[in-house]
């Protein structure tokens, strides 16, 4: 795949995020083998659902079940449209600064070298426990399917292996195709799990419109919705390598449209049949065959989900390393043998977290509170915020455009507020998990 660097394989419009910042190209290279920018926004949608619409949504009929259909519903699509707001921040931002790869360019350009690493440190953090926590969703899968014939720690071992290869491919068009199965797949499975519930819906359950809970209960709930949206982080990675960056709200209009539509159906579908008992995964209450189909049929999207989460903790190092280079465009022994040691650290990271820490799954929801909060919702503010006063006239451009300032401001609020939150819910939840005596060991089967 020889290419010319000027006309069709620079990666994002820019060069180096080296102490010059982002944007100063050094050096020139021709005659590439490796080209990037080949993505059509079709399969940037395809790679979106891929990676969003995944085993998040499994824990939705749950929070329903605590807060009631009503509000359940209502935020669901609510986040859905706050969702579709934010990409397009996201996206404007990426169209008017071409050098951003990555969520730790866009915070060199708003805090300087300290925002860099800290929100390229964030998304290495998040898409390594995003992996891990796809490793677990596959094994939950794979002990269904045996009915818990093998340790699970087995289990999780033998869907890293898969994982690992499937996220090797240097560039994501590589990727996108794979991606379909994986969207089919977890579309196919949703509806499976609707029709199993159906067809044995749990007896005498009492359902609600709107349930009162504590706050803990509550937003402890629902952070599964918020954090079902949560993708955003991986945006700028993916425009990087479209062939028109300017198609990119059409790719996030497929998403937010597909995400919302079959989060808000599955939820209710779901609780409505199987009560507010309803599991998390939502797919372990139904009846035991319908559960393996379900689960079944659901495998590749966890497995996609997983490769693309840690294929991008590592494009993001590997840019940082060779942005300047020819190992990042060249079949080098260089670029490729460190390309491959990115790749195993990252999916050993997901899988030794997994396996190792008894308290993963609440880590993860830190890590997004932490994190996810700001990528999908709150730092979206601050790009709009940041560029209207930079681009144009300061403060009287907020004064002029109060609305819109207003509304980012909001954002960034919200982002702050999910922050906060999410992660004193969650760290109430490890407490909880440790005094009641849930907590397992590590390594356990």
């Amino acid at each position: 795949m020889a290419g010319k660097y000027e006309s069709e394989s620079k990666l994002d419009g820019t060069a180096s995020s080296g102490e010059d910042g982002p944007g100063t190209y050094h050096e020139t290279y021709h005659d590439v083998d490796i080209v990037y920018k080949t993505l059509s926004w079709k399969l940037v949608a395809v790679l979106m659902i891929a990676e969003i619409v995944s085993n998040g949504m499994l824990s939705l009929p749950s929070s329903l079940a605590v807060v009631g259909i009503v509000p359940g519903l209502l935020l669901i699509i609510f986040l859905g449209v706050f969702a579709t707001y934010t990409s397009y921040l996201l996206v404007q931002f990426k169209l008017r600064h071409p050098e951003v790869h990555s969520m730790g360019d866009a915070g060199f350009i708003l805090f300087g070298p300290f925002g860099r690493e800290l929100l390229a440190f964030g998304t290495i953090v998040f898409a390594i426990f995003a992996t891990g926590g796809q490793l677990l969703a596959g094994q939950i899968a794979l002990a269904s399917l045996s009915s818990n014939k093998l340790c699970l720690m087995l289990y999780t071992g033998i869907f890293a292996i898969p994982t690992l290869i499937c996220s090797f491919p240097r560039t994501l068009d590589r990727l996108s195709w794979i991606s379909v199965p994986s969207v089919l797949s977890i579309l196919i499975a949703g509806i499976i799990g609707m029709v199993g519930a159906g067809l044995y819906p749990t007896p005498e359950r009492h359902l609600s419109a709107a349930r009162s809970s504590s706050f803990y209960e509550a937003f402890f709930s629902i952070t599964n919705p918020v954090f079902a949206y949560a993708g955003h982080f991986l945006f700028f990675i993916l425009i990087s390598e479209m062939k028109r960056p300017q198609d990119a709200m059409k790719a996030a209009y497929v998403l937010q449209g597909f995400a919302t539509t079959f989060y808000a159906v599955f939820a209710v579908v779901m609780y409505v049949y199987l009560g507010p008992m309803v599991a998390s995964p939502a797919f372990s209450s139904l009846e035991t065959k319908w559960a393996k189909a379900a689960y079944g049929i659901a495998i590749p999207n966890f497995l996609i989900a997983g490769s693309l989460y840690s294929h991008t903790a590592s494009k993001l190092i590997f840019i940082r390393l060779f942005r300047c280079s020819r190992h990042l465009y060249s079949h080098t022994f260089t670029g490729w043998s460190t390309w491959t040691f990115l790749i195993i650290l990252m999916n050993s990271l997901a899988f030794v977290l997994a396996v190792a820490v008894p308290i993963f799954s609440y880590l993860i929801g830190i890590a997004a509170s932490l994190f996810a909060s700001w990528y999908t919702y709150g730092i979206a503010g601050a790009f709009w915020l940041h560029d209207s006063y930079h681009d144009e006239e300061g403060i009287r451009t907020w004064k002029r455009k109060w609305p819109q300032a207003c509304l980012a401001a909001a954002t960034f609020m919200v982002g702050g507020f999910i922050c906060v939150a999410g992660t004193y819910v969650t760290v109430r939840g490890i407490v909880i998990a440790y005094r009641d005596g849930t907590v397992g060991s590590p390594f356990a089967c």
